[in-house]
């Protein structure tokens, strides 16, 4: 391969992963921003483990104090819960 070749090899690689890189930022900005939200998670319907058991889905009581469910920032005082657990 000639020096010219390599060169426009390596512009064009630098190129691509400008290219990948906008759009990965691109991606995450379309993500709403979410927070653990405590004490509104139904029965099974909780986002994952606490000192209780291991797994999501696994919470026994409606709106457990120290059982999670993710939601969109900002709204779950509004929902009633609290973004710390409730002992």
């Amino acid at each position: 391969m000639d020096k010219q070749n390599l060169i426009r090899s390596a512009l064009a690689s630098v190129l691509a992963l400008g290219v990948v890189a906008s759009a990965t930022t691109a991606h995450a900005e379309d993500k709403p921003a979410k927070e653990k939200c405590y004490g509104v998670a139904k029965a099974g319907t909780n986002d994952c483990a606490n000192g209780t058991h291991s797994c999501a889905g696994q919470g026994k009581a409606d709106m457990g104090g120290d059982e999670w469910k993710y939601v969109a920032k900002g709204t779950c005082e509004q929902m009633g819960g609290t973004l710390k657990p409730k002992m």
